[in-house]
């Protein structure tokens, strides 16, 4: 995979020990897209980027320990934390 264009990068400890770098838009702020952790060979890109409305739904969902009270993840899919 390759990801080209400018992004301004921020790296932090992740609560388990990983480094994980995180790729925002120069301009705007948004988180692009970032890299580590767990499985410091992928590339997450936030699903909020997206504005196709029918794009698929998740299959699963990570770190719910540390979510807003005010978030509820209702859908069928595995929990991980």
């Amino acid at each position: 995979m390759e990801v080209t264009g400018e992004a301004t990068k921020w790296a932090r400890t992740s609560d388990r020990g990983g480094k994980v770098t995180y790729h925002f838009c120069p301009t705007c702020g948004t988180t692009v897209w970032y890299q580590g952790g767990p499985m410091p060979e992928a590339v997450a890109i936030p699903v909020g980027l997206f504005a196709d409305p029918n794009f698929p739904p998740p299959k699963f969902s990570v770190w719910e320990a540390r979510k807003h009270p005010w978030v509820n993840i209702d859908m069928d899919v595995e929990h991980h934390d």
